[in-house]
């Protein structure tokens, strides 16, 4: 079956605890997220430097004098990680305390020791009501159609096989088509704003896309000075 891979959900783990983010690591991987670890807020913020997550689990209680909740403001506060998905861990369980999780910043709240099960089940109710867009099951334009929820790109009912960042890049531009979308645009919108990413990282990945579109690649075109556009009317 000629498929495209779906993209995995990126979680960040920020806890001090090993044996506690192991499990928490483990079971993010089991469920098909890719999942990284930082100890502390120096490690966290390096890994929200290199790759924008799509979700943060925090610990409220961090080493090295910078708490959690220190933590979600100053990313509450940032433009760039403003938008981020935040679950606040913590043995805190008073109604006190929950409050001044979610007044720092936090989307949602679990008190150590918690349920695995729980726990993802909260992480995907979460990423659920902050990416509706991603939920869209299908989209068709001229004769090219994507079908996110069984993950297929066909192209006059003949099924092709993309990447998972190529997927992304033509879920964008299926549900933009006729604009002229700028690199530095389709970088925000495709690669959630990845700051190390270069703007001619975007003409590799259309390359390989329309290659991969074979006859439906002349959809794409390229827009001089601007950027590119996928013409509904190359695909008609």
């Amino acid at each position: 079956m000629n498929a495209a891979s779906a993209p995995k959900p990126r979680v960040l783990v920020v806890e001090d605890q090993q044996d506690i983010a192991e499990l928490i690591l483990i079971h993010l991987r089991h469920e098909g997220f890719e999942a990284v670890a930082a100890e502390n807020g120096v490690a966290a913020q390096r890994e929200l430097d290199a790759v924008l997550p799509d979700l943060v689990l925090l610990d409220w209680m961090l080493p090295g004098g910078q708490s959690g909740l220190d933590l979600a403001r100053k990313w509450r506060a940032a433009p760039r990680t403003k938008d981020i998905p935040i679950i606040i861990l913590t043995a805190r369980g008073e109604e006190t305390d929950k409050i001044a999780g979610l007044d720092s910043g936090g989307d949602d709240y679990v008190t150590k020791p918690f349920s695995p099960a729980e726990l993802m089940a909260r992480i995907r109710a979460l990423l659920r009501r902050r990416a509706p867009e991603q939920l869209a099951d299908a989209v068709t334009v001229g004769g090219l159609s994507l079908d996110t929820s069984t993950v297929r790109v066909s192209f006059k009912e003949r099924e092709l096989s993309l990447g998972p960042t190529e997927f992304r890049l033509l879920r964008y531009l299926l549900r933009h088509p006729d604009r002229i979308h700028s690199r530095s645009a389709l970088l925000d919108k495709v690669w959630g704003d990845h700051v190390f990413i270069e703007e001619r990282t975007v003409d590799v990945h259309i390359k390989r896309l329309r290659a991969s579109l074979q006859e439906a690649g002349a959809m794409i075109e390229t827009v001089r000075g601007a950027g590119y556009r996928l013409s509904s009317k190359q695909g008609a």
